[in-house]
C-alpha cells in the first residue's frame, strides 16, 4: 500500500490548482458595462437552465435508486449510485459556474492580447477538467475503503458498481438535454438570422443569439464534463474488477493500480497545462498542442514507475503492461490526428464538402454523409490494432490470463491525459462566449480578429476532445465487457471461459435488439432537436415580424423569451432516449438472461462507436464545410454555396452535438447497468 499516498495527493493538488485557477480567472477584468450585460444574460441562462435540468434528473435518480435497492437487496449500490450521481452532477455544475464568468474575462482580456485572452479561456477550462477527474477519483477511492477494501479488497470493487452507474445515468441525462439545448438554439438563431434575415453570426439583433450563446455552456461545459466524468469512474471500477482475478499475483497493489495511474495522469495534466502560451501572432492552436504533447510525455514518464511497483511479481515482466499504457497514450494522439483529418478544412474531406456546395444544398448533404461513413475505418482500425496489441502484451507478461488486463492498463493509459483534454474542450464554448460577447457588445475589430482566433481554435479542440471521447469509449466498453464476464463468472462460480454463443436464439436477438436500440436512441436524440428548433424558428420570425426596429436596430429583441422556450423545449424532449436507453438492456437481461445480456452488451457497443464517429466526424466535417467557403473560397458568405453549407452545416449540428456524443455514454451507460444488475440475470 506504499502507493496509496499517491492518490489522495493527486486528488488534493487538483483541488487547489483548481481553485487557484478559478481565483485567478475572477479577478481579471470584467471589461466595459455593454461587455457585462450581455455576459449576465448568458450567465442567468446557464445557470437557470442548469438548476431545472439537474431537479429534472434528481428525481429520476431517485426513482432508480430506490429500485435498485429493491432489485439488488443490496444497500451499497443505491449508496454507490446515488454518489456517483452526485458527485457528476457537482463536477458539472463547478465547470460550468467557472465558464460563465470566464467568457466576460475572456473578451475583455482580448482587449489587451491574445495570449492575455487565451490564458484565461484555458485556465476557465482547466477547472473543469480537474474538478471532474478530482472528483471522480476521489469518489471511486473513498467508496472502495468505505466498503471494505482495506479488508476485502477483492469484493469491495464489485460492491462499488454503483458509482459507475450513477455517473453514466447523470452524464447520459445532462448531455442529451445540453445537446437538445445548444443545437435547438443554433439552429434556429442560423436558420432564420443567417438565412432569410442575412445577419452575421452573433448579431444583437438575432432574438436567439443569447439562447444560442447559453446552449454553448450546457452543451459543450456540463454536459462533456459529465461525460468524461462517467468515463474515468466507470474504467477506473472496470479494471479494479479485473484485477481481481489477478490478486493472487499482485495483491491488493493490482487493484488499485488504475487510482494510482490515474492520479499521476491528473499531476501530467496539471504540469502541461502551465506549458499553455501563445505570442500576439501565434496560432493558438499550437500552444494548446504544446501543453497536451507535454502533458502525455510526462504521463508516459510516471507510467513506468507505477507499472514497476504494482504490476510486478514473481515470474512477471512489468515491462510488457508498461507497453500496454504507451499504447493507450499512442492511440489518443492517433485520434486526435485522425480527427483532425477528417474536421479541418485544410484537408481533402472537407473540401469536398465545400467543392459539392457549389451544385446545392443536396450534394452537399450527400457528400458529407459519404465522409461521415468514410471516417469510421481508421479509428475501428486502430482500435482494434490496439486492443490486440496490448492483449498480446498482457498475454506475454508471465501473468496467466494476463492478457485482459494488458487492455485495461491500455485504456489507463489513454484516460491519464483526460484532464488536460478536458481543459481544451471547455476551452472551446468559453471562446465561442467571447466572441459572442465581443460581437454584441460592438468592440474594435481588432478585438474581435483576436477571439476569432481563440473560436477557430476552439472548434478545433471540442471536435478533437469528442474524437478522443469515443476512443476512449470503445477501449473502456471492451474492459467493462470483460469485467461484466468476470462478474457473471463469479456468480455461476466457473473457473473456466464463459461462451457466448451467438447461434442461439436469444442471444442472437439480444445482439439484434442491441444494433436496433443505437439507430432509435439516435433517432429520438436528432428528432428532438428538430422539434425543439421549430419552437425557435417560429419565435425569432414572430419577434422580427410583431417588433418593429429590431433590424434598423431601434428596438431590442426578447432575449429572455427564447431562452425560456428552448429550456422548457430540451428538458421535455430529454426524457424518451434516456428512458430507452435504461430500460432495454434491463428488459433483455431479465428476459433472455445473462448470456443474451452479453451479446447485448457486445453489439450495442460496436455499433454505437461506430455510430458515434460516424455522426461526430460527418457533423464537424459539415461545420467546417461552411467555414471554409465563409473564407471567401467557392463565392464566400452569402453565395449559393454558403446557403448549402449553411443547410448541410445545420443537418450536422445534432449529429455532433446532440446524438453523436450522447452515444460515447450510452455505451459506458449499457455497460454500468450490466455491471450491477448481473446478479439478476443469472
Amino acid at each position: 500500500m506504499e502507493l496509496f499516498p499517491i492518490i489522495p495527493a493527486g486528488v488534493i493538488l487538483a483541488l487547489l490548482v483548481a481553485v487557484y485557477m478559478t481565483m485567478s480567472v475572477l479577478k481579471e477584468d470584467t471589461g466595459p458595462r455593454e461587455m457585462q450585460t450581455i455576459a449576465a444574460a448568458i450567465r442567468e441562462g446557464a445557470m437557470a437552465f442548469l438548476n431545472r435540468q439537474y431537479r429534472t434528473i434528481a428525481c429520476l435518480a431517485i426513482i432508480v435508486a430506490v429500485l435498485l435497492a429493491l432489485l439488488t437487496r443490496q444497500y451499497h449500490t443505491a449508496i454507490a449510485f446515488i454518489t456517483g450521481a452526485f458527485a457528476s452532477a457537482l463536477s458539472g455544475y463547478i465547470g460550468m459556474y467557472v465558464a460563465v464568468n470566464a467568457n466576460l474575462r475572456v473578451a475583455a482580456g482580448a482587449r489587451k492580447s491574445l495570449n492575455k485572452a487565451l490564458t484565461i479561456a484555458f485556465r476557465g477550462g482547466a477547472v473543469t477538467g480537474l474538478a471532474v477527474t478530482a472528483l471522480s477519483l476521489l469518489g471511486v477511492t473513498l467508496l472502495f475503503y468505505a466498503f471494505g477494501g482495506a479488508a476485502n479488497p477483492t469484493r469491495a470493487p464489485l460492491n462499488i458498481v454503483g458509482f459507475g452507474f450513477g455517473a453514466s445515468f447523470v452524464a447520459l441525462f445532462a448531455q442529451l438535454g445540453g445537446g437538445i439545448y445548444t443545437k435547438a438554439a443554433d439552429v434556429g438563431a442560423d436558420l432564420v438570422g443567417k438565412v432569410e434575415a442575412g445577419i452575421p453570426e452573433d448579431d444583437p439583433r438575432n432574438p436567439a443569439v443569447v439562447a444560442d450563446l447559453v446552449g454553448d455552456n450546457v452543451g459543450d461545459c456540463a454536459g462533456r464534463g459529465a461525460d468524461l466524468f462517467e468515463s474515468t469512474a466507470a474504467e477506473n471500477i472496470g479494471a479494479m474488477i479485473l484485477g481481481i482475478a489477478l490478486f493472487p499475483v499482485f495483491g491488493v497493489k493490482g487493484i488499485i493500480f488504475p487510482l494510482v495511474a490515474g492520479a499521476a495522469g491528473i499531476i501530467a495534466s496539471i504540469i502541461g497545462m502551465f506549458f499553455v502560451r501563445a505570442r500576439e501572432n501565434q496560432n493558438p492552436m499550437a500552444a494548446l498542442t504544446r501543453g497536451y504533447i507535454v502533458t502525455s510525455i510526462i504521463a508516459a514518464i510516471f507510467l513506468y514507475p507505477i507499472s514497476q511497483a504494482t504490476l510486478s511479481g514473481p515470474g512477471v515482466n512489468f515491462i510488457y503492461f508498461y507497453g500496454a499504457g504507451i499504447i493507450g497514450i499512442v492511440l489518443s494522439f492517433i485520434f486526435v490526428l485522425i480527427t483532425q483529418y477528417y474536421t479541418s478544412y485544410s484537408y481533402r474531406p472537407v473540401k469536398e464538402i465545400a467543392g459539392a456546395s457549389i451544385t446545392g444544398p443536396a450534394t452537399n448533404i450527400i457528400s458529407g454523409v459519404a465522409v461521415g461513413f468514410e471516417s469510421t475505418a481508421l479509428p475501428v482500425i486502430f482500435i482494434s490494432l490496439a486492443i490486440l496489441g496490448a492483449y498480446w502484451l498482457g498475454q506475454h507478461s508471465g501473468v496467466p490470463g494476463g492478457g485482459l488486463y494488458g487492455t485495461a492498463v491500455a485504456t489507463m493509459g489513454m484516460l491519464s491525459t483526460a484532464a488536460y483534454i478536458l481543459a481544451m474542450d471547455t476551452y472551446g464554448p468559453i471562446t465561442d462566449n467571447a466572441g459572442g460577447i465581443v460581437e454584441m457588445s460592438g468592440a474594435p475589430d481588432e478585438v474581435r480578429q483576436r477571439t476569432d482566433r481563440l473560436d477557430a481554435s476552439g472548434n478545433t479542440t471540442k471536435a478533437l476532445t469528442k474524437g478522443y471521447a469515443v476512443g476512449s469509449a470503445a477501449l473502456a466498453t471492451f474492459l467493462l465487457f470483460s469485467a461484466y464476464i468476470d462478474e457473471v463468472k463469479l456468480a455461476l462460480n466457473i473457473k473456466g471461459n464463459f461462451p457466448v454463443d451467438i447461434g442461439k436464439p436469444e442471444v442472437f436477438v439480444g445482439a439484434f435488439i442491441a444494433a436496433m436500440m443505437v439507430f432509435l436512441f439516435s433517432s429520438t436524440a436528432i428528432r428532438a432537436v428538430g422539434k425543439a428548433a421549430q419552437y425557435v424558428i417560429l419565435e425569432v420570425r414572430r419577434q422580427f415580424k410583431e417588433i418593429p426596429g429590431i433590424m434598423d436596430g431601434r428596438a431590442k429583441p426578447e432575449y429572455g423569451t427564447c431562452v425560456d422556450i428552448v429550456t422548457r423545449g430540451a428538458l421535455k424532449e430529454m426524457i424518451l432516449p434516456g428512458v430507452i436507453v435504461v430500460l432495454t438492456p434491463i428488459i433483455v437481461g431479465l428476459v433472455l438472461k445473462a448470456e443474451a445480456a452479453a451479446a447485448f452488451l457486445m453489439v450495442g457497443t460496436i455499433t454505437g462507436v461506430i455510430m458515434a464517429l460516424f455522426l461526430n466526424n460527418g457533423g464537424g466535417a459539415w461545420d467546417n464545410a461552411k467555414k471554409y467557403i465563409e473564407l471567401g473560397n467557392y463565392g464566400g458568405k452569402g453565395s449559393e454555396a454558403h446557403k448549402a453549407g449553411v443547410v448541410g452545416d445545420t443537418v450536422g449540428d445534432p449529429f455532433k452535438d446532440t446524438a453523436g456524443p450522447s452515444l460515447h455514454v450510452l455505451v459506458k451507460l449499457i455497460s454500468t447497468i450490466t455491471l450491477v444488475l448481473a446478479p439478476l440475470f443469472i
